[in-house]
């Protein structure tokens, strides 16, 4: 078997095409959440506590260049140390929702795989109306010679 036939059974698999689907559908899915936290929920908790942008949020640990500007873009290229604690905000609340939406969805499909109705097992086929009638006549005998 050739190295390009292996790789065509292999990259074919189902497996492999399901995880293909799920990075992808996964990747959509974080750009969706990253959006949700940055352009609705952030701007609710900024106006709630009086910030705008958490990702501008930071501690300066050493000296401010002269003629550099205070912004955490500016001090990073600066190359002064900063504790930008704002960024991490941002990520964990992220996390926290992405975690809370994947929740939900685990516990609804788990819930509806609960749902579901037991298969119910096949019917015996009914026997054949001759082979009834012999087994009686077998029993009639067995009993008739017993008697």
């Amino acid at each position: 078997m050739s190295i390009s036939s292996e790789f065509k059974e292999f990259a074919l698999k189902g497996n492999v095409i399901d995880l293909a689907i799920g990075v992808i559908i996964g990747a959509a899915f974080a750009r969706l959440v990253d959006s949700m936290v940055g352009d609705l929920i952030m701007p609710l908790v900024a106006a709630a506590i009086g910030k705008i942008d958490f990702s501008n949020l930071f501690v300066v640990l050493g000296s401010i260049p002269p003629g550099t500007a205070s912004t955490l873009e500016a001090l990073k290229k600066a190359g002064v140390p900063v504790f930008a604690y704002g960024q991490f905000i941002t990520v964990s609340v992220n996390f926290l929702i992405l975690a809370f939406v994947i929740f939900m969805m685990v516990r609804q499909i788990n819930r509806l795989k609960r749902q579901e109705p037991a298969p119910v097992p096949p019917a015996a086929p009914a026997e054949a109306q001759d082979v009834v009638l012999l087994r009686e006549i077998r029993d009639q005998l067995k009993a008739q010679r017993q008697g």
